[in-house]
C-alpha cells in the first residue's frame, strides 16, 4: 500500500526516533509498504519518520544511481545491488574529506541543494530479520545512508545549509508545509487548510 509522505513542517520529522524489537507489529507489512511508497515517489531512500512513524527504520535502494555515466563501472555495479533495510542503525564512524553533492528529499519536494558529507561511514544496524551487521559504506551509497540516517535523528538536509541558503529557500519551505505545491505522489501536509 502506498502511504502518504509527511511534508516539511510536521513535528515527527524533528523527533529522534525510538528503537524497535522483533515484536514490532506487522513489521513485514510496514517494510513492504515503505518500499512501495518509495518507488511510487521515485525515491532512493525512505525513513519511517517520513511516513509518520518515529521509529529507527529506513530503507535504501541506490540502483537508480547505477545509470549515472559520470561514475566508474565499478561504482555503477556497486550501486546497482545496493538495496538494504536498516533497523536500529547507529553510525559509528565517518571518515574522509567532506564533499558536496546535490541532495533532495521526498518530504521537501522541489528543493535541491548541495550538501557536504564525509565519503565513508561505518554503520551498525539490524536487517529485517534482526540480524546485526557492521559495514563500511562509501561514496554515493554512504551519502544516501547518511541522509536517511539523519531522518531517524530528527535532522533534515536543509539543516546542513548555510544561513544564506536557508533564507533563500524559506518561502519554498513555507509553501511545502502548507501544501501549496504540485507533486505527483501522496503527501500529508502539517499546515494545509482543512476543507469544510
Amino acid at each position: 500500500m502506498i502511504l502518504p509522505i509527511v511534508a516539511y513542517g510536521d513535528p515527527v520529522l524533528r523527533k529522534e526516533a525510538k528503537e524497535i524489537d522483533a515484536d514490532y507489529p506487522k513489521l513485514n507489512e510496514l517494510l513492504e509498504n515503505m518500499y512501495e511508497t518509495m518507488y511510487a515517489a521515485r525515491g532512493v531512500g525512505l525513513a519511517a519518520p517520513q511516513i509518520g512513524l518515529p521509529i529507527r527504520i529506513f530503507i535504501v535502494d541506490a540502483s537508480p544511481f547505477a545509470d549515472d555515466e559520470e561514475l566508474t563501472k565499478e561504482e555503477q555495479k556497486e550501486l546497482e545491488g545496493f538495496k538494504k533495510t536498516f533497523i536500529n542503525a547507529r553510525i559509528l564512524e565517518e571518515h574522509g574529506d567532506e564533499w558536496a553533492f546535490n541532495e533532495g528529499c521526498l518530504s521537501i519536494p522541489e528543493v535541491r541543494e548541495d550538501v557536504f558529507r564525509q565519503p565513508e561511514i561505518v554503520i551498525e544496524y539490524e536487517d529485517e530479520n534482526f540480524k546485526t551487521h557492521k559495514e563500511t559504506i562509501t561514496g554515493i551509497a554512504a551519502r544516501i545512508v547518511q541522509h536517511e540516517y539523519d531522518h531517524i535523528e530528527g535532522i533534515l538536509f536543509t539543516d546542513k545549509l548555510s544561513p544564506l541558503k536557508k533564507r533563500l529557500i524559506k518561502s519554498k519551505l513555507n509553501k511545502i508545509s502548507t501544501g501549496k505545491i504540485n507533486i505527483d505522489y501522496r503527501m500529508r501536509f502539517p499546515k494545509a487548510k482543512k476543507k469544510r
